[in-house]
């Protein structure tokens, strides 16, 4: 496995590979930062650059900024076959045999993703430092079929965030804390923590996340760039390290709308090897195409009034984002009655912390033998005994997820059918219908919070739950700054409705535009005005 480190290492190892002698200084021949897909594909097809060189460049850019300079942090591991498999491309590309939609482009995962490329898949852990399985996840193998390049694995919040209650999103045993690429000082969110802030400091020209509860919307949000957490079922979750068969699922992360539908029309797609996503081919479109007629003119809106009130400042961005969907023709219907019941928080907790156990046992089961942590009780027991992955903060949940009942306890089956009621044909499917709705739409979170190493995560406010707890697709899409640090528009929607909310995303971004490259600012600048407002007022 080559570290977060491992550029030169990277150009090193591929030096020591026969018939592969890599030239840095291509890397300087093509700017890469905000290229978007389409427009790499364009470069490509028209001879302006070579996947060999988009990958040259992007270890270059990933030296330059995750290694040194502001040191983000945000890949774990990089493919020491990235360059061979460019040169491929290439060669196919020359050869007429190029087809992939994605041919030749370089994609980060996130390491709680397999992939068959000598990699380990560690989801943060030491425990899993070893965890080398030449497998490919399927969503993976439609990838490299499409002829994707995975250039790397990225940095995340260590388990997907399911180990304490006190954790500091974006730490992992392995790869450190990753940063908020606009502030440095502040958090990523998680838990695809480091595919955020890779993508928005274009170290690959898309990514993949997971997520659970928000953990795709969340950090795409703080970090200022577009993410969809599918539907549950659409993407295949085999070979992916899990938390919860109810409600996990891989999805795309990009700068642009368009980015992550060019990603997820190549992953989604049913798998023999998971049930879930038994009807993903009937449901699973061309999200690009879908994007072609995009327009907000006439699509009713449902606005989610429960998650205002956390922070004026995203309220007055919600306020102005309103205002900009109704300039475009949107009809927006206020929702002020509706509230989630208040009983699906503790009864999600309840079904996480049982599906945990029971299906990160098995998972555990199929690793190789090099890993020795076989059970959730062998990984608890190995942080116990590891001083640097209980330094920051403890492992309550797992340790709650221990003492759970299994998959049969009654108590379970009863929390995950009155959760997954309220959430979705008494929530969302209500709302929608009710109101013949086109999607919901609420703030994202709130402007990251400063790191803080000694309580941890200060969220402030988020929609992410409903459609976590129902399997539905939930959109962001960057909608202004505070401070300098992004703020995201989640748009929300019944199931298999993935192209509707891309296209409306889409509408919505053309007409604002708010996407801009980070600024790697170490700390909220602090102007003369605030100063002055900090101190006492002068004395009358």
């Amino acid at each position: 496995m080559v570290s977060r480190y491992g550029a030169l290492t990277l150009l090193l190892a591929l030096a020591a590979m026969p018939g592969v002698t890599p030239n840095p200084a291509q890397a300087a021949g093509y700017a890469v930062e905000e290229k978007t897909v389409a427009q790499l594909q364009a470069d490509l097809a028209a001879g302006k650059v070579t996947s060999e060189q988009l990958v040259t460049a992007y270890v270059a850019r990933i030296e330059a900024i995750d290694r040194s300079g502001p040191a983000l942090h945000s890949v774990i591991a990089l493919n020491r076959h990235a360059l061979a498999d460019a040169r491929k491309a290439d060669a196919d590309r020359r050869t007429g045999k190029a087809h992939g939609a994605l041919q030749g482009i370089p994609v980060l995962i996130k390491d709680n993703i397999e992939s068959d490329d000598d990699t380990a898949t560690t989801a943060g852990s030491q425990a899993l430092a070893l965890n080398v399985t030449h497998r490919d996840a399927p969503l993976v193998k439609r990838l490299t079929d499409a002829g994707a390049i995975i250039l790397g694995k990225t940095n995340l919040s260590e388990w997907a965030n399911i180990r304490s209650s006190h954790s500091i999103s974006g730490w992992s045993g392995i790869g450190g804390l990753v940063k908020n690429p606009y502030v440095l000082d502040r958090s990523p969110s998680g838990s695809s923590s480091g595919t955020a802030a890779a993508i928005s400091a274009s170290l690959a020209a898309v990514g993949l996340g997971t997520e659970t509860d928000g953990s795709i919307t969340s950090p795409s949000s703080v970090n200022g760039i577009v993410g969809i957490k599918p539907t549950v079922g659409l993407v295949s979750r085999t070979h992916v390290i899990p938390i919860s068969h109810s409600q996990d699922t891989p999805g795309p992360m990009g700068r642009t709308v368009a980015d992550v539908a060019a990603l997820l029309s190549v992953i989604a797609g049913s798998d023999p090897a998971d049930p879930a996503t038994s009807d993903a081919d009937a449901h699973k479109k061309d999200y690009v195409a879908a994007l072609r007629d995009a327009s907000l003119k006439g699509k009713r809106l449902g606005v989610l009034r429960f998650a205002t009130g956390n922070l004026p400042a995203v309220d007055a961005l919600f306020e102005q984002a309103l205002t900009d969907l109704r300039a475009q023709g949107a009809e927006l219907v206020e929702l002020k009655d509706f509230k989630p019941d208040s009983t699906i928080g503790d009864a999600e907790l309840h079904v996480l912390l049982t599906e945990l156990k029971a299906d990160l046992n098995v998972y555990l089961a199929s690793a190789p033998p090099a890993v020795k942590t076989r059970t959730l009780a062998d990984v608890i027991a190995f942080d116990l005994a590891t001083p640097r992955e209980l330094s920051l903060f403890n492992q309550d949940l797992f340790e709650q997820a221990q003492a759970t009942k299994g998959l049969a306890d009654p108590a379970y089956l009863k929390d995950r059918e009155s959760s997954l009621r309220h959430a979705g044909s008494e929530g969302i499917d209500k709302l929608v219908i009710d109101n013949k709705l086109d999607a919901l739409i609420a703030p994202g979170d709130g402007p990251a919070s400063r790191i803080d190493v000694l309580t941890g995560d200060h969220l402030s406010g988020s929609a992410a739950m409903l459609p976590a707890v129902a399997g539905y697709p939930h959109l962001t899409v960057p909608m202004g700054f505070i401070a300098g640090l992004p703020v995201g528009l989640s748009f929300i929607g019944q199931a298999w409705t993935e192209d509707r909310l891309l296209a409306l995303g889409a509408a919505y971004e053309r007409a604002t535009h708010h996407r801009r490259p980070p600024t790697y600012s170490p700390s909220i600048d602090i102007t003369p005005a605030f100063v002055k407002l900090l101190a006492p007022a002068p004395a009358r």
